[in-house]
C-alpha cells in the first residue's frame, strides 16, 4: 500500500479519519466554498416553458415551426454514432459556414450556442479588472458572463426610444475596456443598429478593444445587414451568431463567431473539449441546406410584426420599433407583474424583466392574436 502523505493546517484532521457521526457534524466553513464571485451571481433567468398543447409559448424566441426539412433525418444518422466522441473542430461546420460568409475556415469558431461562445470570448480576452462595455438592457447573460471571468460590467442606459447609445457607450470607453458587447437587434428591445451607425462607431474604438456584434435575431431583418463586408474593414470587430433563432435548433446548442484568426484561435483554446455533439453539427449542417425555407419562416414572422406592433400601440402602449421575432412593452414593475399574470391566466407564456418591462414572442397569427386579445381586455381593466 501506498504511503498516504497528510497535509493541513495544524490541528485539521481529514474526512477519512474522522467518524460518520464526526463527518455529520463538520462546520460548513471548514468544507471547500465557491469563489465569492459566484456566489453572488444572478441566476439566468429563463422563458417559462409552456405546459400544454393549448399554450402559448411566447417567452423565449424559440421558433414555433417544427424543425426544419432534413434535420431530424441528420439527427438520427448523427445518433448511431453517439458512442463516439463528436469532431472537437467541428471541421465540417466550420468549412460550411466559412465557404457561406465568403471568409477563411481560421476565421470560424464553433460553440455550444452563441452565449457559449460569448463566455468563451470574455474568457479569452479579459483578465480579472478588466472592463466589458455593453448596453443595458440588453441580454441578461452579459453581466453574468463578465463575472464569472472576473471582468467589470460596465452598464450604458439604452436611449429614451430603446436603441444603444452609442456615443454613451465610446465614452464609457478607457484604458481597462477590452471588449464591447453590442446587440442587434437588441434583446428584449428588438432595436437594431444601423450599418451606418456601426461603422462611424467603430471609427471612434480604439483598434485594442475587440468590438463583438451579437446578431442572435439578424435573419428577421428587413434585408440582412453585410456584416462581413464591415468585419473586413474593422479587424477588431467580431460577428457572434446562433442557430437557435431562426434555424430552430435551440435545444442542441450550437452557434458561432467570425473573427480574424487569431481572436477564432482563442476561442477554440477555450472552448470546453467536445462541447458541440456530433449530433448538433448534423443537425446545423442540415438546417443550412434549408437556406430557402428559413428564408420564407422569417419573412413570414417579420411580416406579422408592424401588424401586431400597431394594434399594441392603438391600445396606448409605446412599442419601439422591432427588428427581430419579438416586440417590448416598457413598464414598471406592479404592471409587468400583473401583465404576465393576465398572459399566463389566458395560457399565454411571457417573459418579464424585473424593473423594465415584458419581452413578447412573434409567432403564427393566432398566438399573436390571443396576446393583443390579452393586452385589449388588460388596457381596459388595469391601465
Amino acid at each position: 500500500m501506498p504511503k498516504v502523505v497528510q497535509r493541513g493546517c495544524a490541528g485539521c484532521r481529514p474526512l477519512a479519519t474522522m467518524a460518520a457521526t464526526e463527518r455529520s457534524t463538520v462546520d460548513n466553513d471548514s468544507l471547500p466554498r465557491l469563489r465569492a464571485a459566484v456566489q453572488a451571481l444572478p441566476a439566468y433567468v429563463a422563458g417559462r416553458k409552456a405546459s400544454g398543447a393549448d399554450v402559448a409559448a411566447l417567452a423565449s424566441n424559440e421558433s414555433h415551426y417544427p424543425p426544419l426539412p432534413g434535420v431530424l433525418d441528420a439527427i438520427a444518422g448523427a445518433a448511431t454514432t453517439v458512442n463516439r466522441y463528436p469532431d472537437m473542430g467541428t471541421t465540417r461546420l466550420r468549412t460550411r459556414l466559412a465557404e457561406l460568409n465568403g471568409v477563411g475556415i481560421d476565421e470560424v469558431a464553433v460553440g455550444p450556442g452563441s452565449v457559449g461562445v460569448l463566455s468563451q470570448l470574455v474568457a479569452a480576452v479579459c483578465d480579472a479588472g478588466d472592463d466589458v462595455v455593453f448596453a443595458w438592457r440588453s441580454f441578461e447573460a452579459y453581466p453574468i458572463l463578465c463575472q464569472i471571468a472576473g471582468a467589470n460590467a460596465v452598464r450604458v442606459p439604452l436611449t429614451p426610444d430603446e436603441g444603444h447609445d452609442l456615443p454613451a457607450m465610446t465614452a464609457a470607453i478607457t484604458p481597462r475596456t477590452k471588449a464591447v458587447l453590442l446587440c442587434s437587434p437588441n434583446n428584449p428591445t428588438g432595436t437594431a443598429i444601423t450599418l451606418e451607425a456601426l461603422a462611424a462607431f467603430l471609427e471612434t474604438v480604439p483598434t485594442s478593444v475587440l468590438v463583438v456584434l451579437d446578431e442572435a435575431y439578424r435573419e428577421f431583418m428587413a434585408g440582412e445587414p453585410d456584416t462581413v463586408a464591415l468585419y473586413r474593414e474593422y479587424p477588431n470587430l467580431c460577428l457572434l451568431r446562433t442557430f437557435s433563432k431562426a434555424y430552430g435548433l435551440a435545444g442542441l446548442r450550437v452557434g458561432y463567431a467570425i473573427a480574424r484568426p487569431e481572436i477564432a484561435e482563442g476561442l477554440r483554446r477555450t472552448q470546453v473539449p467536445f462541447s458541440v455533439s456530433s449530433v448538433a453539427e448534423a443537425a446545423a449542417l442540415a438546417a443550412l441546406d434549408a437556406a430557402d425555407e428559413v428564408a420564407t419562416r422569417c419573412a413570414t414572422i417579420a411580416a406579422e410584426r408592424p401588424r401586431v406592433e400597431a394594434a399594441v400601440r392603438e391600445l396606448g402602449w409605446e412599442v419601439p420599433a422591432g427588428e427581430a421575432n419579438f416586440f417590448w412593452l416598457r413598464c414598471g414593475d406592479a404592471e409587468r407583474e400583473r401583465l404576465v399574470a393576465a398572459c399566463a391566466d389566458a395560457g399565454v407564456m411571457v417573459r418579464g424583466y424585473a424593473g423594465d418591462g415584458v419581452r413578447v414572442t412573434l409567432a403564427d397569427p393566432a398566438s399573436n392574436d390571443r396576446v393583443l386579445a390579452v393586452l385589449a381586455a388588460f388596457a381596459r381593466e388595469d391601465r
